[in-house]
């Protein structure tokens, strides 16, 4: 038997710590208060195990269409009270910012592309 069976203690959250899968699915609202979606996922550098940016699922209707926002980690603030992530953002804003849909994938070997992102949300890239 594991210890988390045997104990009863939930290991998948801390205070400052929080398993990926309870970030992912996590609500995203802006500075109103108004939902813009959810975590997909994050990306994380490989090198120094920090999260880059967290992908934001938006759009759709019961999951179907959705398009994939890809935000600088630093812009996203956990509020305890709405239990999710604030961005300052509103959803015109999102909508232009980068994207790529459901279908497709991100060329994320291709530096720019990161810059693109990091430029659009104003993040001075990590050298």
């Amino acid at each position: 038997m594991s210890q988390m069976q045997s104990t009863g203690v939930n290991r998948d959250e801390t205070f400052s710590l929080i398993a990926s899968d309870k970030v992912e699915g996590t609500a995203v609202y802006n500075l109103k208060g108004e939902s813009l979606g959810k975590i997909h996922n994050f990306m994380v550098d490989k090198v120094s195990g920090h999260v880059s940016y967290a992908v934001l699922s938006f759009g759709g209707i019961l999951g179907i269409g959705n398009s994939y926002y890809p935000i600088p980690w630093q812009k996203l603030h956990y509020d305890k009270e709405l239990s999710g992530y604030v961005v300052n953002i509103d959803r015109d804003a999102l909508e232009g910012a980068p994207s790529y849909a459901a279908d497709t994938s991100p060329d994320w070997l291709d530096p720019q592309y990161g810059r693109s992102i990091d430029n659009y949300y104003g993040k001075s890239p990590v050298v």
